[in-house]
């Protein structure tokens, strides 16, 4: 199985997109600072994953979120909760 997540950033109040066969080991990895990409912005907590069985619907999905139509569909239909409790608090 592939995995398609999005992570939330409370500290940078951000959203990453990414994919990973090994979802919670990537989610620690993205933690403990060993993505160049991500290390600025810990710590994470996942919003939102989906699985395909397939590596290229999988990494076509994860494009596809990181274009701007993507992006507007993940924060109108996937993560719009996430934004509404972190901005409660």
């Amino acid at each position: 199985m592939y995995y398609v997540y999005i992570l939330w950033s409370s500290k940078s109040k951000i959203f990453y997109s990414g994919y990973s066969e090994n979802l919670r080991k990537r989610l620690e990895e993205h933690n403990k600072g060993l993505s160049k990409a991500t290390v600025p912005h810990r710590p994470w907590k996942i919003v939102f994953y989906v699985t395909f069985e397939s590596k290229k619907l999988a990494k076509d999905f994860e494009l596809y979120l990181k274009t701007g139509s993507g992006k507007a569909f993940a924060y109108k239909r996937l993560v719009d909760v996430a934004l509404k409790k972190d901005t409660k608090r």
